[in-house]
């Protein structure tokens, strides 16, 4: 069958299984690779593994076992390797997440910005919180946690509350997109070959770029609409001002608030400089004792070693802060993990996804596909695919798992001319555009900030779609600037 088909049938299967008959999308992406898996012809096996021999990744055997498997055994392969790669770091950010709400951290991060911008600039306290904050935690937690202080501002000040909302989703919504370790652009950075350091770095860029775009519309919308301030269905008012008030003697200290969100970037940030230094400087290029220091920092920078510390430091905060047993502790790490198991199912099922997709020559027909095409043009298509499958189905998440598996093949065809981080970029930035009602997080916002449906579509919709064109325009001249290779 041709690859276009085959695609099709995937296409179908994800939005179907997810819209009409209303799937987990575990099972929805789980059955869209069996799919293409069975579909897939022995001829294009036998060319996939033909070429991953060729370009050194696979030995003779390997290619023939490949050839010689089942649907099921490739399907539950692609499933084994994505959550080898990103089960532990997803699993570790969950409990990360848990342990900065439960001990009072995240809210400790949020009132620090807001006491050092002041109350004037009480927005852009909302949009940098809610950014770093994003960044270990689950969007929709980070809404959660700070819608409270958002309405608490707004029954103080008697204005601005739209401004307070929508700054909170400009600077959430951006790293959950574009910032590992959140399971869409770990997700995405894994399939491409992306170092962690240089997609962490490159979401925060591009990520704040797209963010202020974000902020400019809050704040033109705040000029033009006026949001009331509505009982929320899930929390009173008089809640929302008791949660707000919570004492400063209840929340850890700013710098123990920050350790389990910085602590990681450090290492792995500091593991890749450390290693590039070295292997510049060549043998006895270097000092001795840095040299030999080499394997601990390597090991201390491993990103599963590096969210696992994190992990370890947020718990010991929680134990500090709330003086938990270690029945509180264990609760919290299990209701933790449930959420996170959830994620690296549907990841790991997309990740099967992706690799029944490459095996099939839907990956080298879009390779092939766009080979005569500028390099920099090549991210406005991974954009414009990412964006039709994100308002197809709804899911951001499912969005870039989806489009990464369709295009990860032309990062490794050698025709990008910059650095593959870009491609990835393009990709979290497609997950933004023509949020609706399909969207989970869009009746989270609505419901918790009390917007009705035409609300959002005025005020959701339109900020989310220009922050993702901002931010792929950011990508698109970092690309033909900054090439990286």
């Amino acid at each position: 069958m041709d690859p276009a088909w085959i695609l099709l049938v995937a296409v179908v299967v994800v939005l179907g299984g997810i819209l009409l008959l209303r799937l987990h999308p575990f099972l929805a992406l789980l059955l869209a690779a069996l799919a293409v898996a069975v579909l897939t012809p022995a001829e294009a096996l036998e060319d996939y593994a033909r070429r991953k021999v060729e370009d050194g990744a696979w030995t003779e055997k390997a290619a023939a076992e490949l050839v010689a498997s089942t649907a099921a055994e490739r399907v539950a392969a692609g499933f084994g390797r994505t959550c080898a790669g990103i089960g532990i770091l997803i699993a570790m950010a969950a409990v990360i997440g848990k342990c900065l709400l439960d001990s009072g951290a995240a809210d400790r991060i949020v009132r620090w910005a807001l006491r050092l911008l002041g109350r004037d600039r009480a927005p852009l306290a909302f949009l940098s919180s809610s950014f770093v904050l994003s960044i270990p935690v689950f969007f929709d937690t980070v809404f959660y946690l700070m819608i409270p202080l958002a309405k608490a501002m707004r029954l103080r000040s008697g204005r601005n509350y739209l401004f307070y909302v929508l700054t909170i989703l400009a600077g959430g919504t951006m790293a959950h997109s574009l910032v590992p370790p959140t399971p869409g652009p770990l997700f995405v950075a894994d399939k491409l070959g992306v170092n962690l350091a240089a997609m962490i770095a490159g979401g925060c860029a591009v990520g704040l770029v797209a963010a202020a775009a974000g902020y400019a519309f809050a704040a033109w919308a705040n000029r033009r609409w006026d949001l009331p301030l509505r009982e929320s269905p899930d929390v009173s008012l008089a809640e929302m001002e008791r949660t707000a008030a919570r004492g400063q003697h209840e929340l850890p200290p700013v710098w123990l608030a920050l350790a389990p969100i910085v602590l990681p970037v450090v290492l792995i940030a500091g593991q890749t400089a450390l290693a590039t230094w070295l292997d510049a400087a060549g043998p006895g290029g270097a000092p001795a004792w840095l040299a030999a220091a080499r394997p601990a920092v390597d090991t201390l920078g491993n990103k599963n070693v590096a969210l696992i510390l994190a992990a370890a430091v947020a718990l010991g905060t929680l134990w500090w802060q709330k003086r938990a047993s270690r029945g509180e502790l264990a609760a919290a790490v299990q209701t933790a993990l449930a959420s996170g198991g959830v994620i690296i199912l549907i990841t790991s099922a997309g990740g099967a996804l992706g690799a029944t997709m490459g095996q099939c020559g839907v990956a080298g027909a879009m390779a092939r596909l766009t080979r005569d095409v500028h390099p920099v043009l090549i991210l406005p298509v991974a954009f414009a695919v990412t964006a039709l499958l994100r308002g197809a189905q709804g899911s951001a998440t499912v969005a870039m798992i989806t489009s990464v598996g369709i295009l990860q093949e032309v990062a490794g065809s050698g025709q990008l001319g910059f650095h593959p981080v870009y491609l990835a970029l393009a990709i979290g930035c497609g997950s933004k555009p023509l949020p609706w009602m399909n969207d989970s997080g869009f009746w989270i916002i609505c419901k918790m900030s009390g917007m009705t449906e035409t609300e959002g579509l005025r005020t959701i919709t339109p900020q989310l779609t220009l922050m993702g064109i901002a931010g792929l325009a950011a990508t698109m001249i970092g690309a033909a600037l900054f090439p990286l290779v």
